[in-house]
This record gives structure tokens, C-alpha cells and sequence, in this order.
């Protein structure tokens, strides 16, 4: 998949939500939320300054990322599989181990 989002856009892929407790109760899917964490897959060049250059993005590709849970971000399938188009600003945190 060639896929190169742009101005400060991140394409990303959505973490499987668990479907089991950590005390081994299983959920049944209605009770399963889409989570909120996802892995960077592409990064724009970044959003446009005034003077022509882009502002550095805070993420990148394999990055493990939090995103609002109402986002102006875009569902799309490629592939047969399903990923969001976020704009940089709805990221709220990164993942570091």
C-alpha cells in the first residue's frame, strides 16, 4: 500500500479493543468500544507556514498514539482493511515505553 497523506494528516490504524477482562471475563461484542489508540502508518510533510516551509510533525510512522474520541478524522478502507485519516491536532498523546 503507497499511501502519503498530506499538510499535517496521519494515516492510522485503530488497536484491536480487547475482548476480555484482566480477571478472564469475556465481553460480549456490544460492550466492546472502538479504543482510542491506534499505530501511525504515514505522516504528512507537516501543516504550511507563512513563509512556505512545513512546521515539524510530533509523530511518526510506528508511533503508538491516543486520538479524541469524536475527531474530524475520516474512516476509509484500503486493501480490504479499515484506517483513519487524523489531522495532527486530534492526536492527544503518544505511547512511550
Amino acid at each position: 500500500m503507497n499511501f502519503k497523506p498530506l499538510s499535517d494528516h496521519v494515516l492510522v490504524e485503530q488497536v484491536e479493543a480487547k475482548t476480555q477482562t484482566a480477571s478472564g471475563l469475556i465481553l460480549p461484542s456490544s460492550d466492546v468500544e472502538k479504543p482510542q489508540r491506534a499505530t501511525v502508518l504515514a505522516v504528512g510533510p507537516g501543516k504550511r507556514l507563512k513563509d512556505g516551509s512545513h512546521a515539524a510533525m510530533s509523530v511518526t510512522e510506528g508511533d503508538v498514539v491516543l486520538f479524541a474520541k469524536y475527531n474530524s478524522g475520516e474512516k476509509i478502507t484500503l486493501d480490504g482493511k479499515e484506517f483513519m485519516i487524523l489531522k495532527e491536532s486530534d492526536i492527544l498523546a503518544k505511547i512511550v515505553n
